[in-house]
This record gives C-alpha cells, structure tokens and sequence, in this order.
C-alpha cells in the first residue's frame, strides 16, 4: 500500500515538474472579402483603360492608313496629268506617204480609230478621208496624243481617250489606250482601257489658249477642231468620299508644232 501510494505522488511530482500544453498552430494571414472586392475593380479599370488606348491606337493607325492612301490616289492622278498630257503631241492623223494606195487605206484605218477612241469628244464621224488633229477636248472629256517610254511594253506613240463611265453603280474616270501609227492591212490596233480613278462624283476641263484669230487667250469648256494644243489643261475633280482634290493646271510643253511653247496666263507662270 505505501509503495503505491508513494509511486502515484511521483506520478503527481513529474506532472508538476513537467506541465502537459497543447500544441500550437500558425495559420496565414487571408484577404477579407472586401479587398477582394477593391481588387477585382481596379483590375477592370486597368482592363478598360488598356483597350481603350489600344482602341484609339488603332483607329489613329486607320486614319493615317487612309490618310496615305488618299495621298498616294492623288499623286497617281496627278502624275499622271503631269507626265503624259504636259507631253503631248501635236500631230494629225495623217499617215499617207505618196500616192502610195496601201499608205491610204493605213490612212483610213487610223482615222476610224482615232474618231472611234475620240468620237464622244469631239463628234467627229468616222470616215476614211478625214483628217483630224489629235488634241481634242470638251467640259468632261480629252483625247491627246502622247508617247510611252522603251521600257514600257506598249511603246511608241498612243491615243489616249479620257472620259467619265458608269461602272458597277458608280462613275469612274475611264483610259483608254489606242497605238497611234498605221498599220498594215489585216492587222488591228490592241485597244486598252485602264479605270484612272473611282468614286468621280464630277470631272470638268477647260483650256487656256487663243479665243480667235486676234491673238487673245482665255479659258475655254471646250477644244474642238483646231490646229493647235492649248496653251494649259485645268482638270477639276470631285469624289464622293468627300477626299479634297485641288484643281491641276498642266501646261502644255509643245503647244504648236510651229511655234513652240506660248506664253502662260497672267499669274500662272511660264516655260520653256
């Protein structure tokens, strides 16, 4: 009995000295539902804040995209005004040599095309004796002749016809290319027609040059039957996209294949 009791009192002795505590856990710190909250929007104001820039990024590349090409559109035309209609040539059509008969019928031949490309111009008639210089112009149509560089697969000289056409719902400034030298008989001219620009809402011309035999320049609507180029071209354009395009005024380099280049209008300047 003593020796019980005696070890229960160890017992009792190696609690005290020996306390038993429970174990303790560390548990990490969480977000409250509210930071979540403050969190998630302004992570959306940032989301929206970065597609609106790229938005306006974009739209800012389409307008200068657009921009550029409206530019380039009308440099193209420009050029090229400024390339073939400042260097054309004034000649009839006239391609009879002799009293050679196969040089007149070539004669006849190149009549027909150039009253066929030109007819709506100037309302001349085909026919085989006639004989018609090569610049013709009225208020919305041009035909002239002009040449093509070596390089260029259509070489030599051309009959460029110049007039407004409906095309798909919408009126357009159509080329058309006809090879202006004769040919020999059977043979036929490879007529060409290139859309010059779209979106033509109006197409007018007008012609600097002698009113009548006094010697007295002016702008004309038309020019017609006359032996002589114009002094200048004025080409006005307007498009149905609302795209500005500034009057062009192309001065003839050879205005007269007698007298050479005449003397510009009062405030437009000169050449040689």
């Amino acid at each position: 009995m003593n020796c019980k009791n005696q070890a229960k009192g160890e017992r009792r002795k190696a609690k005290h000295r020996f306390p038993v505590t429970a174990p303790k856990f560390s548990y990490a710190a969480g977000f409250t539902l509210i930071e979540v909250l403050i969190a998630m929007t302004l992570l959306s104001i940032m989301v929206v804040l970065l597609f609106s820039s790229l938005r306006i990024c974009a739209q800012s590349w389409e307008k200068g995209e657009n921009k550029i090409a409206e530019v380039n559109e009308v440099a193209v035309v420009y050029n090229f005004f400024q390339r073939h209609l400042s260097s054309a040539i004034p000649i009839s059509n006239d391609f009879m040599a002799g009293n050679d008969v196969n040089a007149a019928n070539q004669q006849g031949t190149a009549t027909d095309a150039m009253n066929g490309a030109g007819q709506q111009e100037t309302g001349a008639q085909p026919g085989k004796n006639n004989k018609n210089f090569s610049f013709q112009g009225k208020k919305d149509a041009l035909q002239f002749v002009s040449v093509f560089p070596a390089s260029v697969g259509r070489a030599g000289m051309q009959l460029f016809s110049i007039r407004p056409q409906r095309q798909d719902k919408e009126q357009v400034i159509n080329v058309t290319l006809t090879p202006f030298f004769p040919v020999t008989e059977g043979e036929e001219w490879n007529e060409e027609e290139e859309v010059l620009l779209k979106h033509v809402s109006d197409f007018e011309l007008s012609y600097f040059g002698a009113v009548d035999d006094t010697g007295k320049s002016g702008w004309q609507d038309k020019w017609l039957e006359k032996d002589v180029q114009p002094k200048l071209v004025k080409i006005s354009i307007k498009t149905t996209d609302g795209v500005y395009w500034p009057d062009m005024i192309i001065e003839l380099k050879v205005a007269d294949a007698g007298t050479g280049v005449n003397a510009a209008p009062p405030g437009l300047g000169g050449g040689n």
